[in-house]
C-alpha cells in the first residue's frame, strides 16, 4: 500500500506547474500542511499562497504535505511532495486549516508523524506546531490543545514577522522560551498554554484570562491594501476541482453583510484589489494556461468588473466566477460566460421566502432571481445550481415549503428559456444545514436539533422528487451538527476531538462516551451578554453592532450593504483609521 501511495505522489507531483524546490542548507525547513487530500488541498487558493509566500523568504524551504487519499489505510509515512521527506525532519509543521470538519484530520496526521498529540506533550527537538486559516481567526480554541501557537489572521502581515523572530537557535531552546518570544513579538500570534479559561457551575464562560506576560486580547491582522499584494495561483495542476485552472483573487470580505456569512464579517472592511493589477495577474495567468478562475466572496461587486470582462473578450481565455449575485448580471459578464463555454451556472437564494431572505439580510428579490435563471439559461448555459439552506433563524415549515414553491417557480422560466434554445438542461438543489458562526450577528442562535434539520431537508426532497429536470443534494445533518461543536467550542472541546481519535471517527460512539454534553456547545441559545469562547479575538468589529444585527434580524428588518470606508457603523474603520 505505501509503495502505491509513493507512486501516486510522485505522479501527482510530476503534473504540476509551478512547484518550487529549494535547498535545504542553512534554511528553516516547514512543513505546510492542508489535514485533506492533495486534490481538495490544492484546490484552495489559500493554501496556495501561503506556500508561495513561505518559500519568498530567503532562509525558509517549504515543502507541501497532505492526507493521503486511503488515510485509514495508509501503513506507511506521510511525505511531502517535494523531497519525499516526512514530517519529522522539519523545524516547524504549518498547518492550513479552512473547514472546521477537517479538525480530526489534524489529529491523524501528527499520529502518523509519530509526534505527541498534546502541545504539553510536545518539546525540542520536536517540530514546531503552528496553524492559520479562517476557521482559526474565527475561533481555535476546540483544537488550542493540539497547536503550538496560531497566526491570527492574513498571512500577508504576519509571515515576514514571525520568520524575522524565529531562528534556528530559537528552535533549540527551550519550548516554553520559543512561545514567549514569539507572543511578545509577533501581533496577532496566539500561544493557548499561555491563557486559562474559567467557567461558572452552569458550564459558561467566566474568565478567559492570560497567565503570562502576553497580550490579554488577540487583534487579528489584515493586509489594509490589496493594490500592492497579488494572490494567485503558486501551482497549476490537473489535480483539483479547478482542473489545470489559474485562480486569482479579486477581493477579501463582502460588502453585502448576510447575517450567517462568517467571510462578510471576519475578512472587514471589504477589499478590492485595482484594475490595473488584476489585468497583469490575467495577463500572467494567460500566459500560463487559458484557464482563469476569479475568486471572492462576490466577485460580481468589483468595481470596473465589465472592464476586466471586456478584456477578456478579445484573447482566446476562457474566465470563470467562483460567486455572482443574481441581481447583477451585466451583458459583459454574460459575454465572458458564453465565451468560456460555461455550462452550470450557480444562484444562492439562500432562503426561500422574501421575509427569510430579508432576516438573514440577503438582499435579493424573488423577481431578481427568476430573472436571473431566465437569463442564464437563455446565454446557452443550459444547467443551474441553487444553494438554500435549512435551519435558518425564525425558520418554519412555511418557509421550507416557499423552497419547494420557489424552486419550481425557477423550473418554469428555466423551461421557458430552455425551449427557446431548444435544449433543456439539469436543475440541481444543493441543501445545506445552517450552523451559527463565531462573530455574525448569529453567534448566538442555537442550531436545530438532527430529527428537525431531517424533517425540513425530507420536505424538500420530497416537494421536488416529481419534477422533472431538478435533482436536491443535501448535506448530512450529523456532519453540520459536528461542524457547530467544532465552530462555536470552547477549550473543553478538545477532550471530545480526542476522543473521537481513539475512537477512529466513530462519532456517535464519541458522544455517548464523553463526559461533556455536546448539545451544550450546538443546541443551546447564547445570552447577548454571555462571555464567548472567541471573544478574545479582535476583529475591529464592535459586540454590540453584532448584536443590533440579531436583533434587527428577529425583527425582520433589513440592513444597508457596507460601505467600505469612512464609516463608523460596525467599528472596523474606526479600528484601523
Amino acid at each position: 500500500m505505501a509503495r502505491k501511495t509513493d507512486k501516486s505522489r510522485r505522479k501527482l507531483a510530476q503534473s504540476e506547474v509551478g512547484t518550487i524546490r529549494k535547498n535545504w542548507h542553512g534554511r528553516l525547513k516547514v512543513a505546510l500542511v492542508y489535514p485533506n487530500t492533495y486534490h481538495v488541498g490544492m484546490s484552495n487558493l489559500g493554501f496556495q499562497t501561503l506556500y508561495d509566500l513561505l518559500n519568498r523568504i530567503e532562509h525558509v524551504v517549504c515543502e507541501r504535505l497532505f492526507l493521503p487519499d486511503d488515510a485509514g489505510s495508509h501503513t506507511g509515512r506521510l511525505l511531502t511532495v517535494e523531497s519525499q521527506r516526512p514530517l519529522g525532519d522539519f523545524d516547524i509543521i504549518a498547518f492550513s486549516v479552512s473547514f472546521e470538519n477537517d479538525y480530526p484530520h489534524l489529529l491523524t496526521i501528527l499520529e502518523k508523524a509519530g509526534l505527541p498529540l498534546r502541545s504539553s506533550d510536545r518539546a525540542s527537538p520536536h517540530p514546531l506546531v503552528i496553524a492559520g486559516g479562517v476557521s482559526f481567526f474565527s475561533n481555535p480554541e476546540p483544537i488550542a490543545d493540539f497547536i503550538d501557537c496560531f497566526l491570527i489572521g492574513e498571512a500577508e502581515p504576519m509571515l515576514a514577522l514571525f520568520f524575522d523572530t524565529v531562528s534556528l537557535d530559537l528552535l533549540g531552546q527551550d519550548r516554553q522560551a520559543l512561545l514567549e518570544t514569539l507572543a511578545r513579538n509577533v501581533p496577532g500570534l496566539y500561544v493557548p498554554a499561555f491563557y486559562q479559561a474559567l467557567y461558572n457551575p452552569n458550564g459558561t464562560l467566566k474568565a478567559f484570562e492570560p497567565t503570562a506576560d502576553v497580550p490579554a486580547v488577540i487583534k487579528r491582522m489584515f493586509v489594509k491594501d490589496l493594490s500592492d499584494t497579488p494572490t494567485c495561483s503558486a501551482v497549476v495542476t490537473p489535480d483539483t476541482t479547478f482542473k489545470q485552472k489559474y485562480l486569482i483573487e479579486v477581493s477579501r470580505g463582502c460588502v453585502h453583510g448576510c447575517r450567517f456569512c462568517s467571510t462578510g464579517f471576519i475578512y472587514r472592511p471589504p477589499r478590492f484589489r485595482p484594475t490595473a493589477l488584476l489585468k497583469e495577474c490575467l495577463e500572467t495567468g494567460s500566459s500560463i494556461c487559458n484557464r482563469i478562475g476569479l475568486v471572492g466572496a462576490a466577485v460580481s461587486d468589483l468595481p470596473q468588473i465589465d472592464k476586466i470582462c471586456s478584456q477578456v473578450l478579445q484573447t482566446n481565455t476562457h474566465l470563470s466566477f467562483s460567486s455572482l449575485r443574481a441581481d447583477a448580471l451585466s451583458p459583459e459578464l454574460l459575454a465572458v460566460l458564453r465565451q468560456s463555454n460555461v455550462k452550470t451556472a450557480t444562484i444562492a437564494p439562500d432562503a426561500g421566502s422574501a421575509r427569510l431572505r430579508t432576516v438573514i439580510n440577503k438582499g435579493i428579490s424573488e423577481e431578481d432571481i427568476l430573472n436571473a435563471a431566465e437569463t442564464l439559461v437563455a446565454n446557452n448555459i443550459p444547467n443551474l445550481k441553487l444553494y438554500f439552506m435549512v435551519g435558518l433563524p425564525t425558520e418554519t415549515m412555511e418557509d421550507v415549503e416557499t423552497i419547494v414553491s420557489l424552486c419550481k417557480k425557477i423550473k418554469h422560466c428555466f423551461l421557458k428559456s430552455s425551449q427557446a434554445q431548444k435544449r433543456i438542461g439539469e436543475i440541481t438543489v444543493s441543501l445545506s444545514s445552517f450552523v451559527p458562526k463565531p462573530h455574525t450577528p448569529f453567534q448566538w442562535v442555537a442550531m436545530d436539533d438532527l430529527p428537525t434539520l431531517k424533517t425540513k431537508i425530507k420536505h424538500v426532497k420530497n416537494g421536488l422528487k416529481k419534477t422533472a429536470n431538478v435533482q436536491v443534494h443535501a448535506d448530512i445533518p450529523r456532519w453540520s451538527y459536528i461542524q457547530g461543536l467544532l465552530s462555536r467550542g470552547d477549550r473543553r472541546v478538545s477532550q471530545i476531538l480526542l476522543l473521537a481519535h481513539i475512537n477512529q471517527g466513530n462519532w456517535p460512539q464519541t458522544f455517548k462516551a464523553s463526559a461533556l454534553n455536546s448539545d451544550f456547545y450546538v443546541l443551546r441559545e447564547r445570552a447577548l451578554d454571555e462571555l464567548l469562547p472567541w471573544d478574545f479575538i479582535d476583529h475591529g468589529i464592535e459586540k454590540s453592532f453584532l448584536a443590533r444585527e440579531y436583533k434587527r434580524a428577529l425583527k425582520g428588518k433589513p440592513s444597508p450593504p457596507c460601505p467600505i470606508n469612512d464609516c463608523t457603523i460596525c467599528g472596523v474603520c474606526k479600528a484601523n483609521p
